[in-house]
């Protein structure tokens, strides 16, 4: 089987040397690698040419448009029998090919996806928000388990598809917010079957401080509603919760003013997230920031939920006029 490894990339030279130096590491050795430049001012051409003899190695560089149409750019040029997608901020374990060789023959499914986690070299701060995006009590653990595994939703940071899947889709359509699960949905949508690989996982770097982490999952509360428009009947309670979360916590700390007992909720939720992250990480420092970093996630993403809800379905504004000044790279 061969593959088709694509990776949009936005002015991240130093992520993409890494995320390369991970795949010359790769046991199963049948790809290649496209990067597509997004329209960068600080692109990666002196990095690429770091791993021309190393890699089956192809560099695109085309005008700015987001990355759902970059990815279908290279998707365009690829020769793989499946294609499989990463963001830039990813490193790649020395067997995942090879695990995703071997439950593609097994299996034949028409897509697949794996789980994040962090790597042992990532700052406190990348562990602790990689925490909050995979612990169930911030996400509900819904991200890269086996729940639901016939309907699982691959996500662009680890993602794969056949050929046949983006010829009958025509691929990432774009969007503002959320074009990886609106992809997934239409997948699912047209028949074909989607499937988790477990041990098909990467290290997703996501965000380096709690400022750009913030932006990202307010990003993530905006698309929901964003998928629920075109895909009504996608919205589920697990969707709702950070926004309930949010205000919750918001008539919380105006009761404490009045009474120091409404805090009680908020420092029982802050200790289980400590004691959780501690358990899994074994560093008092990273269980503190997964403290922030899990207050940030569900603010930011309840937030960006309440905010979409107001301007798409309360004043009925459409996709792009509504947030005309955000563009999500």
């Amino acid at each position: 089987m061969n593959y088709s490894i694509i990776v949009p990339v936005y002015n991240r030279p130093e992520e993409v040397k890494e995320l390369l130096d991970s795949l010359t590491l790769q046991e199963y050795e049948n790809f290649e690698v496209l990067i597509i430049e997004d329209g960068s001012k600080n692109t990666c051409s002196h990095v690429i040419e770091m791993f021309r003899n190393k890699l089956n190695l192809f560099y695109y560089f085309k005008e700015n448009e987001g990355p759902g149409p970059t990815r279908n750019f290279g998707s365009e040029r690829a020769s793989g029998d499946y294609l499989i997608f990463f963001d830039s901020d990813c490193l790649v374990p020395s067997l995942y090919l090879k695990n995703v060789d071997e439950m593609i023959k097994k299996h034949k499914p028409d897509a697949f996806g794996g789980p994040d986690a962090a790597h042992e070299n990532f700052t406190p701060i990348q562990k602790a928000i990689s925490y909050s995006m995979t612990s169930f009590f911030t996400t509900g653990g819904i991200r890269g388990k086996k729940r639901g595994m016939d309907k699982f939703h691959p996500r662009s940071f680890n993602m794969g598809i056949s050929k046949q899947v983006y010829s009958v889709t025509g691929g990432f359509r774009k969007m503002r917010f959320g074009e990886d699960i609106d992809f997934s949905l239409r997948i699912i949508e047209s028949g074909f079957r989607t499937m988790l690989f477990e041990k098909a996982f990467v290290y997703h770097k996501r965000r380096t401080n709690f400022r750009q982490f913030f932006k990202q999952v307010f990003n993530s509360g905006i698309a929901r509603i964003n998928l629920n428009k075109r895909h009504p009947g996608t919205l589920k309670m697990v969707h709702i919760l950070p926004s309930l979360f949010l205000v919750f916590n918001f008539i919380l700390l105006i009761g404490a003013f009045f009474q120091p007992m409404f805090l009680l909720p908020v420092i029982l939720y802050a200790f289980i997230v400590f004691i959780d992250s501690l358990r899994f990480y074994k560093s008092f420092k990273v269980s503190l920031l997964s403290i922030i970093a899990s207050y940030v996630q569900l603010f930011g993403y309840g937030s960006g939920f309440i905010n979409a809800f107001w301007k798409r379905k309360i004043l009925g504004l459409d996709e792009f006029h509504a947030y005309e000044k955000n563009f999500y790279k």
